[in-house]
């Protein structure tokens, strides 16, 4: 990616990129997975995942959109009270961790069973105004498409001058992605990923909030 494009998305904000499921698990021009098993790289990490209380299960990995060695990915506690509970940052209990690209792992120990693993493909630039009115699983960069447009969701995240990275959004779920009689895991809503924006690099990627209608 261009600095160019890199700085339309994340400075600008009048392009962004645009990733959607499918139950194709091919490896070839994959950008992620959700569902599943997590990467290999968290297998023996299970005391650093669920520190005690509350148990985490996986959601997805993405490959880093600026960092092509890295990826992104984002665990959610299994008690659903517990992270609606925590749901805007500073105490979004949601975790969203950096780490080296990796494999999916063969053991099944963080594994959702709500979800049925779906390839996360795509990569494509988009105009981001155009992209509000469009279905999508992931959008990295632009703004974000709310749910709720209140101000309090990003009251800490302007504190510390954490801008928006990407957002998943639960209208761009494939039927095929959810268990039968399994709910949302964000109640049909989306989950908004923030980070801190340098001249050249984005660091510390942390789940800013998730909302539902």
């Amino acid at each position: 990616m261009t600095m160019e494009n890199q700085t339309n998305i994340l400075a600008q904000r009048v392009d962004c990129i645009l990733y959607y499921a499918e139950s194709a698990l091919s490896n070839e021009h994959r950008a992620g997975w959700i569902g599943g098993n997590a990467p290999e790289f968290f297998d023996g990490q299970s005391d650093l995942i669920h520190e005690g209380n509350p148990k985490y299960i996986f959601y997805l990995s993405l490959i880093h959109p600026f960092k092509p060695e890295s990826m992104i990915s984002i665990f959610i506690p299994e008690d659903y009270e517990e992270y609606l509970e925590n749901n805007i940052y500073p105490n979004c209990s949601i975790k969203v961790i950096e780490h080296p690209i990796s494999t999916e792992s063969t053991k099944a120990m963080f594994t959702n069973p709500g979800l049925i693993k779906h390839a996360i493909l795509g990569g494509e630039l988009s105009n981001d105004e155009k992209s509000m009115d469009q279905s999508f699983l992931v959008k990295v960069g632009g703004n974000p498409r709310l749910i709720q447009n209140e101000d309090y969701y990003l009251t800490k995240l302007k504190e510390e001058s954490l801008s928006f990275l990407f957002q998943v959004d639960e209208e761009g779920y494939p039927e095929t992605l959810l268990q039968e009689d399994c709910n949302y895991p964000f109640g049909f809503g989306s989950l908004y990923i923030y980070a801190k924006m340098g001249a050249t690099e984005v660091q510390h990627p942390v789940a800013g909030f998730w909302q539902f209608s």
